[in-house]
């Protein structure tokens, strides 16, 4: 019988792309999805797209949400 442990062992074997495929297809069967849901983010998804594709979106560098993140926990 295969534990856990040794599933986890051989999916860190697997590349990047397959454990993010595996990682979802898991995820897919422990909860239901609604569509309206998945229909709402999806069309926040495009919105925010097209904020960025049109100039509107105000982009932050990673840098620095990052810092401003450490001085809010510290």
């Amino acid at each position: 019988m295969t534990t856990v442990d040794d599933l986890a062992r051989q999916a860190r074997g697997l590349s990047i792309a397959d454990r993010v495929r595996l990682a979802e297809d898991l995820l897919s069967t422990v909860h239901d999805v609604d569509p309206d849901v998945e229909a709402a983010w999806d069309a926040e998804i495009r919105r925010r797209i097209a904020e960025v594709d049109n100039g509107t979106a105000r982009l932050v560098p990673a840098a620095e949400v990052f810092a401003e993140v450490r001085r809010l926990i510290e």
